[in-house]
């Protein structure tokens, strides 16, 4: 058995499933049993626990963790001094930003932050709250919201500040977006002094690069096909490459391989244009990782 463990936080709730996809497709294969919040990962010098997003970074920076996965959003709230390894853009729905916004019912008269003053506020997430009043100059009473925030205006709050991926639930309670206080991706953040250690380092940095290797890869896919040496330039104008096409001389001096990595949806229109421009044997196969 190893003598050394990183300690890692893996966000339960929202992201827990993502979070234990983009793990398994990094080559990190993490289970979760019923009641229990020690997941199993198949990596002797990994210990798994299941922490909530909004404590994840006050736990990885007191050391109780070494690492974990939060959102920017919580590690503003909480404030946490903790070493942030690197941005991983994936939430539960998609991969672009959450956003944490300001809304009111679509009757209300409160159109701008400075229409706050005085008024109550609702949220789970008190202190970016606070500090978007602050900037605004705008003195008003927020109070911590345990959950279903969206039904509390107008008779418990005069608005609400809450994260919104599609903005469909706040549509479905009749809320309208006066402002934006925040965009959040995911973070994989580290405790300060675990990572002045060179075997935690280590480990860590590991990870952040076979996870971002991961979300590199998605949405892409590889191009391989054969071409003519005098079709080369117009093929190779057609192709939206991820970088330079890959390009080598076949057994037949008249022939070269071209390979190359693309958005998915571009091949579509891509390769029949690849054909006509006289590309042969082509062939699309997915991309797992893409390390830079």
């Amino acid at each position: 058995m190893t003598e050394r463990v990183l300690k890692l936080g893996i966000p339960a709730g929202s992201l827990q499933e993502s979070t234990a996809k983009l793990f398994r497709q990094a080559g990190y294969n993490i289970t979760f049993a019923s009641r229990s919040y020690f997941p199993k990962i198949d990596d002797p010098e990994i210990e798994c626990m299941l922490i909530r997003a909004q404590e994840m970074a006050r736990y990885v920076a007191n050391g109780i963790l070494d690492a974990g996965i939060t959102g920017h959003d919580w590690i503003t709230e909480t404030q946490a001094d903790v070493q942030e390894i690197c941005e991983l853009k994936f939430s539960k729905v998609s991969r672009g930003p959450v956003r944490w916004v300001l809304c009111v019912p679509n009757d209300s008269p409160i159109q701008s932050a400075a229409d706050l003053e005085g008024k109550r506020i609702a949220t789970e997430a008190v202190g970016l709250t606070k500090a978007y009043l602050d900037r605004h100059g705008v003195s008003a009473e927020v109070e911590f919201s345990w959950g279903a925030t969206e039904v509390k205006p107008p008779r418990l709050a005069d608005a609400i500040v809450e994260v919104t991926e599609t903005g469909s639930s706040l549509r479905a309670n009749n809320l309208r977006i006066v402002d934006e206080v925040l965009q959040s991706t995911t973070r994989f953040i580290a405790n300060r002094e675990s990572i002045k250690d060179g075997w935690v380092r280590a480990r860590i940095e590991n990870i952040a690069l076979m996870l971002k290797s991961c979300l590199q890869a998605e949405g892409r896919v590889g191009l391989m096909m054969n071409v003519r040496r005098d079709n080369l330039e117009g093929v190779v104008s057609i192709l939206p490459a991820l970088q330079n096409p890959t390009i080598s001389q076949l057994s037949d001096p008249d022939w070269i391989s071209v390979n190359t990595i693309v958005e998915e949806q571009v091949v579509r229109t891509a390769i029949p244009k690849l054909k006509q421009a006289g590309a042969r044997g082509i062939v699309e196969y997915s991309i797992n990782k893409i390390i830079d």
